[in-house]
Protein backbone atom coordinates (compact mmCIF):
# COMPACT_ATOMS: atom_id res chain seq x y z
CA UNK A 1 0.00 0.00 0.00
CA UNK A 2 1.39 3.40 -1.00
CA UNK A 3 1.12 6.08 1.71
CA UNK A 4 0.85 8.91 -0.82
CA UNK A 5 -2.13 10.58 -2.52
CA UNK A 6 -3.27 8.69 -5.60
CA UNK A 7 -3.91 12.04 -7.30
CA UNK A 8 -0.30 13.22 -6.96
CA UNK A 9 1.21 9.80 -7.66
CA UNK A 10 -0.62 9.59 -11.00
CA UNK A 11 -0.09 13.17 -12.22
CA UNK A 12 2.90 14.59 -14.07
CA UNK A 13 4.65 16.97 -11.63
CA UNK A 14 4.73 20.69 -12.34
CA UNK A 15 8.00 21.57 -14.08
CA UNK A 16 7.66 25.33 -14.49
CA UNK A 17 8.80 26.56 -11.06
CA UNK A 18 11.22 29.49 -10.99
CA UNK A 19 14.85 28.65 -10.32
CA UNK A 20 16.20 32.12 -9.55
CA UNK A 21 16.04 34.39 -6.50
CA UNK A 22 12.91 36.04 -5.13
CA UNK A 23 13.45 39.73 -5.74
CA UNK A 24 12.03 42.90 -7.28
CA UNK A 25 8.53 44.31 -7.10
CA UNK A 26 5.22 42.90 -8.33
CA UNK A 27 1.60 43.97 -8.32
CA UNK A 28 0.47 40.93 -6.32
CA UNK A 29 2.19 38.29 -4.21
CA UNK A 30 0.13 35.15 -3.65
CA UNK A 31 1.18 33.09 -0.62
CA UNK A 32 0.23 29.47 -1.24
CA UNK A 33 0.36 27.30 -4.35
CA UNK A 34 -2.86 25.33 -3.92
CA UNK A 35 -6.05 25.81 -5.89
CA UNK A 36 -6.93 29.19 -4.33
CA UNK A 37 -3.52 30.69 -5.02
CA UNK A 38 -3.06 29.24 -8.50
CA UNK A 39 -6.58 30.18 -9.57
CA UNK A 40 -6.08 33.74 -8.32
CA UNK A 41 -2.69 33.94 -10.01
CA UNK A 42 -4.22 32.78 -13.28
CA UNK A 43 -7.01 35.37 -13.13
CA UNK A 44 -4.68 38.19 -12.07
CA UNK A 45 -2.08 37.39 -14.72
CA UNK A 46 -4.73 37.14 -17.41
CA UNK A 47 -5.87 40.60 -16.32
CA UNK A 48 -2.41 42.05 -16.87
CA UNK A 49 -1.04 42.09 -13.29
CA UNK A 50 2.50 41.03 -12.44
CA UNK A 51 2.16 38.09 -10.04
CA UNK A 52 4.39 35.80 -7.99
CA UNK A 53 3.20 32.67 -6.19
CA UNK A 54 5.23 31.69 -3.11
CA UNK A 55 4.71 28.05 -2.12
CA UNK A 56 6.47 26.57 0.93
CA UNK A 57 6.52 23.07 -0.57
CA UNK A 58 5.29 21.85 -3.94
CA UNK A 59 2.27 23.19 -5.78
CA UNK A 60 -0.94 21.31 -4.95
CA UNK A 61 1.01 19.33 -2.35
CA UNK A 62 -1.34 19.93 0.58
CA UNK A 63 -5.17 20.08 0.78
CA UNK A 64 -5.63 20.65 -2.97
CA UNK A 65 -3.94 17.33 -3.77
CA UNK A 66 -5.00 15.34 -0.71
CA UNK A 67 -8.81 15.25 -1.00
CA UNK A 68 -11.47 12.93 -2.39
CA UNK A 69 -11.69 14.49 -5.87
CA UNK A 70 -15.29 15.75 -5.53
CA UNK A 71 -16.43 18.94 -7.28
CA UNK A 72 -19.82 19.23 -5.59
CA UNK A 73 -22.48 21.89 -5.49
CA UNK A 74 -24.69 22.29 -2.43
CA UNK A 75 -23.60 23.50 0.99
CA UNK A 76 -22.63 21.36 3.97
CA UNK A 77 -25.97 22.34 5.52
CA UNK A 78 -29.53 21.27 4.97
CA UNK A 79 -30.87 24.15 2.88
CA UNK A 80 -33.96 24.59 5.04
CA UNK A 81 -31.78 24.89 8.16
CA UNK A 82 -29.49 27.39 6.40
CA UNK A 83 -32.51 29.46 5.33
CA UNK A 84 -33.79 29.35 8.89
CA UNK A 85 -30.54 30.72 10.31
CA UNK A 86 -29.59 33.27 7.62
CA UNK A 87 -32.86 34.04 5.86
CA UNK A 88 -34.05 32.67 2.53
CA UNK A 89 -32.42 35.27 0.27
CA UNK A 90 -29.00 34.96 1.93
CA UNK A 91 -29.17 31.15 1.96
CA UNK A 92 -30.08 31.14 -1.72
CA UNK A 93 -27.14 33.40 -2.59
CA UNK A 94 -24.71 31.17 -0.73
CA UNK A 95 -26.15 28.02 -2.28
CA UNK A 96 -25.73 29.49 -5.75
CA UNK A 97 -22.13 30.43 -4.93
CA UNK A 98 -21.41 26.69 -4.76
CA UNK A 99 -23.12 26.26 -8.15
CA UNK A 100 -20.88 29.03 -9.48
CA UNK A 101 -17.85 27.23 -8.04
CA UNK A 102 -18.52 24.06 -10.06
CA UNK A 103 -19.06 26.21 -13.15
CA UNK A 104 -15.75 28.00 -12.50
CA UNK A 105 -13.84 24.72 -12.44
CA UNK A 106 -15.48 23.56 -15.67
CA UNK A 107 -14.78 26.89 -17.38
CA UNK A 108 -11.07 26.85 -16.48
CA UNK A 109 -10.74 23.22 -17.59
CA UNK A 110 -12.30 24.14 -20.93
CA UNK A 111 -10.52 27.46 -21.52
CA UNK A 112 -7.08 26.22 -20.51
CA UNK A 113 -7.41 22.75 -22.05
CA UNK A 114 -6.63 20.87 -18.82
CA UNK A 115 -6.85 17.07 -19.21
CA UNK A 116 -8.17 16.03 -15.79
CA UNK A 117 -11.17 13.77 -16.50
CA UNK A 118 -13.67 16.46 -15.44
CA UNK A 119 -17.17 14.95 -15.53
CA UNK A 120 -20.59 16.24 -14.45
CA UNK A 121 -21.42 13.01 -12.66
CA UNK A 122 -23.86 14.46 -10.15
CA UNK A 123 -23.71 13.82 -6.41
CA UNK A 124 -25.90 11.66 -4.21
CA UNK A 125 -26.26 12.46 -0.52
CA UNK A 126 -27.16 9.23 1.27
CA UNK A 127 -29.32 9.02 4.39
CA UNK A 128 -27.55 6.83 6.95
CA UNK A 129 -30.70 6.52 9.12
CA UNK A 130 -34.46 6.58 8.41
CA UNK A 131 -34.82 9.83 10.35
CA UNK A 132 -32.07 11.41 8.23
CA UNK A 133 -34.11 10.67 5.12
CA UNK A 134 -37.20 12.15 6.78
CA UNK A 135 -35.25 15.37 7.41
CA UNK A 136 -34.07 15.46 3.78
CA UNK A 137 -37.59 14.83 2.50
CA UNK A 138 -39.13 17.56 4.70
CA UNK A 139 -36.79 20.18 3.31
CA UNK A 140 -36.78 18.97 -0.28
CA UNK A 141 -39.65 21.08 -1.61
CA UNK A 142 -38.04 24.27 -0.31
CA UNK A 143 -34.67 23.31 -1.79
CA UNK A 144 -36.13 22.45 -5.19
CA UNK A 145 -38.38 25.51 -5.33
CA UNK A 146 -35.94 28.13 -4.05
CA UNK A 147 -32.43 26.96 -4.87
CA UNK A 148 -31.97 23.80 -6.95
CA UNK A 149 -34.84 22.83 -9.30
CA UNK A 150 -32.71 19.99 -10.73
CA UNK A 151 -32.36 18.18 -7.39
CA UNK A 152 -34.13 14.81 -7.15
CA UNK A 153 -35.34 12.91 -4.10
CA UNK A 154 -34.55 9.17 -4.17
CA UNK A 155 -36.63 6.96 -1.83
CA UNK A 156 -35.12 3.77 -0.47
CA UNK A 157 -37.14 1.61 -2.84
CA UNK A 158 -35.30 3.18 -5.80
CA UNK A 159 -31.89 3.54 -4.22
CA UNK A 160 -30.29 0.41 -5.70
CA UNK A 161 -30.33 2.13 -9.07
CA UNK A 162 -27.73 4.46 -7.57
CA UNK A 163 -25.98 2.58 -4.75
CA UNK A 164 -26.04 -1.18 -4.21
CA UNK A 165 -25.91 -1.25 -0.43
CA UNK A 166 -28.50 -1.98 2.23
CA UNK A 167 -26.87 0.51 4.61
CA UNK A 168 -28.79 3.58 3.36
CA UNK A 169 -32.41 4.72 3.55
CA UNK A 170 -32.77 7.01 0.54
CA UNK A 171 -31.07 10.14 -0.61
CA UNK A 172 -31.04 13.20 -2.79
CA UNK A 173 -29.28 13.66 -6.14
CA UNK A 174 -27.64 16.95 -7.13
CA UNK A 175 -27.06 16.71 -10.91
CA UNK A 176 -24.83 19.82 -11.13
CA UNK A 177 -22.03 18.19 -9.13
CA UNK A 178 -18.92 16.86 -10.80
CA UNK A 179 -15.64 15.04 -10.25
CA UNK A 180 -12.12 15.22 -11.66
CA UNK A 181 -8.54 14.08 -11.19
CA UNK A 182 -7.41 16.83 -8.83
CA UNK A 183 -3.71 16.16 -9.30
CA UNK A 184 -3.86 16.60 -13.06
CA UNK A 185 -6.14 19.61 -12.67
CA UNK A 186 -3.74 21.24 -10.20
CA UNK A 187 -0.69 20.73 -12.38
CA UNK A 188 -2.63 22.04 -15.37
CA UNK A 189 -3.77 25.06 -13.36
CA UNK A 190 -0.16 25.83 -12.40
CA UNK A 191 0.94 25.51 -16.02
CA UNK A 192 -1.89 27.81 -17.12
CA UNK A 193 -0.95 30.46 -14.54
CA UNK A 194 2.69 30.28 -15.61
CA UNK A 195 1.74 30.42 -19.28
CA UNK A 196 -0.17 33.66 -18.69
CA UNK A 197 2.78 35.25 -16.92
CA UNK A 198 2.63 34.33 -13.22
CA UNK A 199 5.99 33.37 -11.67
CA UNK A 200 5.71 30.35 -9.36
CA UNK A 201 8.32 29.60 -6.69
CA UNK A 202 8.29 26.20 -4.97
CA UNK A 203 10.15 25.37 -1.73
CA UNK A 204 9.86 29.06 -0.82
CA UNK A 205 8.28 29.59 2.62
CA UNK A 206 7.45 33.13 3.68
CA UNK A 207 9.48 34.02 6.76
CA UNK A 208 8.12 37.54 7.32
CA UNK A 209 5.41 39.78 5.91
CA UNK A 210 5.46 43.49 6.71
CA UNK A 211 3.28 46.35 5.58
CA UNK A 212 5.07 49.41 4.28
CA UNK A 213 4.28 52.51 2.27
CA UNK A 214 2.83 51.40 -1.05
CA UNK A 215 2.32 47.77 -0.16
CA UNK A 216 4.15 44.90 1.54
CA UNK A 217 7.63 43.51 1.97
CA UNK A 218 7.87 39.72 1.93
CA UNK A 219 10.98 37.81 3.03
CA UNK A 220 11.82 34.23 2.04
CA UNK A 221 15.00 32.11 2.29
CA UNK A 222 15.50 32.85 -1.41
CA UNK A 223 15.29 36.62 -1.13
CA UNK A 224 12.90 39.50 -0.50
CA UNK A 225 10.21 40.90 -2.75
CA UNK A 226 7.87 43.89 -2.58
CA UNK A 227 4.22 43.66 -3.61
CA UNK A 228 1.43 46.18 -3.95
CA UNK A 229 -1.10 43.59 -2.70
CA UNK A 230 -0.89 40.24 -0.91
CA UNK A 231 -3.32 37.32 -1.04
CA UNK A 232 -3.03 34.73 1.73
CA UNK A 233 -4.10 31.51 0.01
CA UNK A 234 -2.80 28.91 2.41
CA UNK A 235 -3.98 27.10 5.52
CA UNK A 236 -3.58 29.00 8.76
CA UNK A 237 -5.36 26.80 11.30
CA UNK A 238 -2.09 25.75 12.95
CA UNK A 239 0.25 28.43 11.57
CA UNK A 240 -0.18 31.99 10.44
CA UNK A 241 -1.69 35.07 12.08
CA UNK A 242 -3.52 34.59 15.38
CA UNK A 243 -6.65 36.19 13.90
CA UNK A 244 -7.09 33.19 11.60
CA UNK A 245 -5.89 30.53 14.04
CA UNK A 246 -8.60 31.58 16.49
CA UNK A 247 -11.30 31.19 13.85
CA UNK A 248 -10.22 28.01 12.07
CA UNK A 249 -10.12 24.46 13.40
CA UNK A 250 -7.84 21.91 11.68
CA UNK A 251 -9.58 18.61 10.99
CA UNK A 252 -7.95 15.46 9.70
CA UNK A 253 -9.62 13.74 6.77
CA UNK A 254 -8.36 10.46 5.37
CA UNK A 255 -8.66 8.59 2.08
CA UNK A 256 -8.03 5.10 0.74
CA UNK A 257 -8.11 3.92 -2.88
CA UNK A 258 -8.70 0.37 -4.04
CA UNK A 259 -7.05 -1.58 -6.78
CA UNK A 260 -8.78 -1.32 -10.20
CA UNK A 261 -12.05 -3.18 -9.71
CA UNK A 262 -13.21 -3.74 -13.26
CA UNK A 263 -16.54 -2.76 -14.80
CA UNK A 264 -18.56 -5.60 -13.24
CA UNK A 265 -17.54 -4.91 -9.64
CA UNK A 266 -18.03 -1.16 -10.10
CA UNK A 267 -21.54 -1.74 -11.48
CA UNK A 268 -22.27 -4.06 -8.56
CA UNK A 269 -21.61 -1.22 -6.11
CA UNK A 270 -22.12 2.17 -7.83
CA UNK A 271 -24.07 1.81 -11.09
CA UNK A 272 -24.30 5.57 -11.77
CA UNK A 273 -20.75 6.35 -10.54
CA UNK A 274 -21.68 9.69 -8.97
CA UNK A 275 -19.80 11.34 -6.15
CA UNK A 276 -21.42 10.24 -2.91
CA UNK A 277 -21.57 11.53 0.67
CA UNK A 278 -23.36 10.25 3.75
CA UNK A 279 -25.39 12.12 6.37
CA UNK A 280 -23.50 11.02 9.48
CA UNK A 281 -21.48 13.67 11.29
CA UNK A 282 -18.54 11.27 11.08
CA UNK A 283 -19.51 10.12 7.63
CA UNK A 284 -17.92 9.03 4.38
CA UNK A 285 -17.43 10.39 0.88
CA UNK A 286 -16.62 8.23 -2.11
CA UNK A 287 -16.45 7.96 -5.90
CA UNK A 288 -14.90 5.90 -8.66
CA UNK A 289 -11.99 6.80 -10.95
CA UNK A 290 -11.69 6.52 -14.73
CA UNK A 291 -9.35 3.53 -14.25
CA UNK A 292 -12.00 1.71 -12.20
CA UNK A 293 -10.88 2.26 -8.61
CA UNK A 294 -13.00 3.26 -5.63
CA UNK A 295 -11.86 6.33 -3.70
CA UNK A 296 -13.20 6.11 -0.14
CA UNK A 297 -12.71 8.87 2.43
CA UNK A 298 -13.92 10.09 5.77
CA UNK A 299 -13.04 11.57 9.13
CA UNK A 300 -12.20 8.04 10.43
CA UNK A 301 -10.43 9.35 13.56
CA UNK A 302 -10.23 12.76 15.22
CA UNK A 303 -6.51 13.05 14.59
CA UNK A 304 -4.30 15.09 12.30
CA UNK A 305 -2.39 13.46 9.44
CA UNK A 306 0.92 11.65 9.95
CA UNK A 307 2.21 8.36 8.60
CA UNK A 308 1.11 6.52 11.75
CA UNK A 309 -2.24 8.31 11.94
CA UNK A 310 -2.89 7.79 8.23
CA UNK A 311 -2.26 4.05 8.52
CA UNK A 312 -4.57 3.71 11.52
CA UNK A 313 -7.26 5.76 9.78
CA UNK A 314 -6.85 3.70 6.62
CA UNK A 315 -7.71 0.54 8.55
CA UNK A 316 -10.83 2.23 9.95
CA UNK A 317 -11.86 3.34 6.46
CA UNK A 318 -11.30 -0.13 4.98
CA UNK A 319 -13.54 -1.64 7.66
CA UNK A 320 -16.24 0.94 6.88
CA UNK A 321 -15.99 0.23 3.16
CA UNK A 322 -16.30 -3.52 3.64
CA UNK A 323 -19.23 -3.12 6.05
CA UNK A 324 -21.22 -0.87 3.70
CA UNK A 325 -20.22 -2.70 0.51
CA UNK A 326 -19.62 -6.36 1.45
CA UNK A 327 -19.42 -7.22 -2.25
CA UNK A 328 -16.08 -5.34 -2.29
CA UNK A 329 -14.59 -7.06 0.76
CA UNK A 330 -11.90 -8.74 -1.34
CA UNK A 331 -10.76 -5.48 -2.98
CA UNK A 332 -7.12 -4.70 -2.24
CA UNK A 333 -6.33 -1.23 -0.86
CA UNK A 334 -3.45 0.31 -2.84
CA UNK A 335 -3.30 3.94 -1.59
CA UNK A 336 -3.81 5.61 1.78
CA UNK A 337 -3.21 9.21 2.89
CA UNK A 338 -4.44 12.01 5.10
CA UNK A 339 -5.03 15.72 4.68
CA UNK A 340 -5.97 18.71 6.82
CA UNK A 341 -9.20 20.65 6.43
CA UNK A 342 -9.45 24.22 7.74
CA UNK A 343 -12.98 24.39 9.14
CA UNK A 344 -15.04 27.29 10.44
CA UNK A 345 -17.63 26.95 13.21
CA UNK A 346 -20.54 27.23 10.78
CA UNK A 347 -18.79 25.28 7.96
CA UNK A 348 -19.06 28.25 5.58
CA UNK A 349 -15.95 29.75 3.94
CA UNK A 350 -14.62 33.19 4.74
CA UNK A 351 -12.91 35.67 2.45
CA UNK A 352 -12.07 39.35 2.50
CA UNK A 353 -9.37 41.71 3.77
CA UNK A 354 -7.76 41.79 7.22
CA UNK A 355 -5.15 44.39 8.18
CA UNK A 356 -4.48 45.19 4.54
CA UNK A 357 -4.04 41.56 3.48
CA UNK A 358 -6.56 39.70 1.34
CA UNK A 359 -7.51 36.11 2.18
CA UNK A 360 -9.81 33.21 1.31
CA UNK A 361 -10.03 30.21 3.62
CA UNK A 362 -12.22 27.96 5.77
CA UNK A 363 -13.63 25.80 2.99
CA UNK A 364 -14.59 23.16 5.57
CA UNK A 365 -14.40 20.12 3.33
CA UNK A 366 -15.79 21.78 0.19
CA UNK A 367 -12.48 23.18 -0.98
CA UNK A 368 -11.93 21.61 -4.39
CA UNK A 369 -14.52 23.68 -6.21
CA UNK A 370 -14.77 26.60 -3.78
CA UNK A 371 -11.03 27.26 -3.62
CA UNK A 372 -10.84 27.49 -7.40
CA UNK A 373 -13.85 29.79 -7.48
CA UNK A 374 -12.63 31.99 -4.64
CA UNK A 375 -9.25 32.41 -6.30
CA UNK A 376 -11.07 33.90 -9.28
CA UNK A 377 -13.35 35.93 -7.01
CA UNK A 378 -10.50 37.36 -4.93
CA UNK A 379 -8.79 38.54 -8.11
CA UNK A 380 -11.93 40.62 -8.72
CA UNK A 381 -12.06 41.81 -5.10
CA UNK A 382 -8.43 42.92 -5.26
CA UNK A 383 -9.30 44.82 -8.40
CA UNK A 384 -11.91 46.85 -6.51
CA UNK A 385 -15.03 44.70 -6.82
CA UNK A 386 -15.74 43.87 -3.18
CA UNK A 387 -19.32 42.91 -4.08
CA UNK A 388 -18.02 39.86 -5.98
CA UNK A 389 -17.28 38.11 -2.67
CA UNK A 390 -20.32 35.97 -1.74
CA UNK A 391 -19.14 35.65 1.88
CA UNK A 392 -18.58 39.36 2.53
CA UNK A 393 -21.60 39.73 4.83
CA UNK A 394 -20.86 36.78 7.13
CA UNK A 395 -19.77 37.60 10.67
CA UNK A 396 -16.70 35.65 11.75
CA UNK A 397 -16.30 35.20 15.47
CA UNK A 398 -13.35 33.38 17.09
CA UNK A 399 -13.87 29.92 18.52
CA UNK A 400 -14.15 30.39 22.32
CA UNK A 401 -11.00 29.24 24.09
CA UNK A 402 -9.19 28.47 20.82
CA UNK A 403 -5.77 30.06 20.27
CA UNK A 404 -4.04 27.56 18.00
CA UNK A 405 -3.72 23.81 18.74
CA UNK A 406 -7.25 22.31 18.88
CA UNK A 407 -7.10 20.94 22.43
CA UNK A 408 -10.85 20.34 22.36
CA UNK A 409 -10.95 17.95 19.36
CA UNK A 410 -11.17 14.71 21.40
CA UNK A 411 -14.24 16.15 23.12
CA UNK A 412 -15.73 17.17 19.77
CA UNK A 413 -15.05 13.69 18.41
CA UNK A 414 -16.80 12.09 21.38
CA UNK A 415 -19.76 14.46 20.96
CA UNK A 416 -20.08 13.64 17.26
CA UNK A 417 -19.93 9.90 17.90
CA UNK A 418 -22.70 10.18 20.49
CA UNK A 419 -24.77 12.32 18.10
CA UNK A 420 -24.31 9.78 15.30
CA UNK A 421 -25.61 7.02 17.58
CA UNK A 422 -28.56 8.95 18.97
CA UNK A 423 -29.82 11.10 16.07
Amino acid sequence: MRMVPYWLDTATPFSGAEAGPVEGRVDVAVIGGGFTGLSAALALARGGASVVVLEAGRVVGQASGRNGGHVNNGTAHNFAALAGSLGLDHARRLYHAFDDAVDAVERIVREEGIACDFRRSGKIKLAAKPEHYETIARGFDLLQREADPEARLIPRAELHREIVSDAFFGGIVFPKSAQMHVGRFGMGLAEAARRHGARIFEDTPVTSLKRQAGGHRIATPRGTIEAGQVLLATGFSRLGPLYFRRRLVPLGSFVIVTEPLGAERIAAAMPTQRTATTTRLIGNYFRTTPDGRLVWGGRARFALPSLISDAKSGRVLAAQLHRLFPQLASARIEYCWGGTIDATQDRLPRAGEQDGIFYATGYSGHGVQMSVHMGQVMAQVMGGRAEANPFRDLEWRPVPGHFGPPWFMPLVGLYYRVKDRTS
